[in-house]
């Protein structure tokens, strides 16, 4: 049903967007095309917390194009605002295409739209809203889940120490405690916290901000970056389902069951599948509770061997590699390997414009 709702869609637009186009403003490259399905298929403008035209104070410039623009820049490969004006200026296609009137404009607008873009995130409510749209009443297979590093140019933060490090007469004894020695409760883990939490509290928890992040390639080399840790669930297409993005140094199984909860609303689904570093217990059980299977390579344990998965998860494990190729194409094809921004509302809204854009083109992709 949803292939063939995608495939009337796209086929209506072949028939009388396109050829319109190219006869007003000459021939199209597919890069073009690209950025009409996107838009149509986004309605960014939708989304937008305020129309020009009812806004107090000085009127807001083309929030409409701009929010649009912000779509088919990375759709485009183009990096910088500065780039986006330049291309903007000798692109009629594109300029129209945005909404743009006149002259276009300045820079400083540009960046000020995009803050006020990032601050009320408008395009993570996009993508929600478009997920939601198109699997609606739909079932996915498996939900393949991972992170990647994003790299920026920021001072990663610095890390606070704790004062059982800075006084050695605060450090707990180590080994078994005395007949009489009472030590306070160990505290709750985060993930143990997050069972009982809402979507908003168990976000609000993961740090946010830039630091430094470590994580091993597949030879176990460690590898460095300064910046953010950006987490994905994509389904058995590749498409983009949810998307968070945390300091670089929080492990990826901190954001398991919030990304689990907000996929949950937004599609549904059979199987969570993910690598060895979301092998917990709580987050197998609370995959569990919500009436899905959860798919996870287990871990190799000191001094024993590694147990494998059953030949039937061993078989369904190898979906994952849709999550790794989707955290490619946001690098090499969607703007994630350039970021020009800093702090993480911007970052984010960056990394989302280019999610969106992703989201859109794949499903029409898969589904054609």
């Amino acid at each position: 049903m949803l292939r063939k709702t995608v495939s009337q869609y796209f086929g209506s637009m072949q028939r009388f967007l396109f050829p319109e186009f190219r006869d007003e403003l000459g021939p199209t490259t597919d890069k073009h095309l690209q950025v009409i399905v996107a838009l149509d298929m986004i309605k960014i403008e939708e989304f937008l917390p305020y129309k020009s035209q009812f806004t107090m104070g000085r009127p807001t410039k083309d929030r409409d194009a701009l929010a649009r623009a912000l779509i088919a820049k990375p759709i485009l490969g183009i990096t910088t605002t500065t780039g986006l004006i330049d291309r903007l200026k000798v692109d009629a296609a594109l300029k129209r295409l945005c909404g743009f009137q006149g002259r276009l404009p300045s820079e400083a607008t540009f960046s000020n739209a995009f803050a006020e873009f990032s601050s009320c995130g408008l395009m993570e409510k996009a993508h929600a809203h478009l997920v939601k749209d198109i699997f609606q009443g739909k079932i996915i297979g498996h939900v393949s889940r991972d992170s990647t590093a994003i790299d920026c140019r920021e001072r990663p933060l610095a890390k606070e120490k704790l004062v059982a490090d800075s006084d050695p007469k605060n450090r707990p004894k180590r080994g078994r405690p005395k007949k009489d020695d009472i030590r306070s409760a160990k505290e709750p883990s985060r993930i143990e916290r997050q069972l009982n939490m809402s979507v908003e509290a168990m976000v609000g928890e993961l740090p946010m901000a830039c630091d430094t992040g470590c994580k091993k390639d597949s030879k176990g080399n460690p590898n460095y970056w300064i910046g953010y840790k950006l987490h994905v669930d994509v389904d058995d297409n590749g498409i983009p389902l949810t998307a968070i993005l945390t300091s670089a140094s929080l492990h990826d199984s901190q954001v398991a069951i919030p990304l689990e909860a907000i996929t949950s609303e937004r599609v549904v689904s059979l199987y969570s599948v993910m690598d060895a570093a979301y092998n917990s217990e709580h987050i197998v059980d609370y995959i569990s509770s919500r009436g899905k299977v959860s798919i996870i390579d287990p871990k190799k344990p000191r001094g024993g061997e590694k147990v494998p998965l059953d030949p039937a998860k061993k078989e369904r494990f190898k979906v994952r590699t849709t999550v790794e190729r989707a955290n490619s194409a946001f690098k090499d094809d969607f703007g994630a390997k350039h970021i020009r921004v800093r702090g993480h509302a911007k970052v984010f809204s960056h990394l989302m414009s280019g999610v969106v854009a992703m989201t859109a083109l794949r499903i029409v992709e898969a589904f054609l």
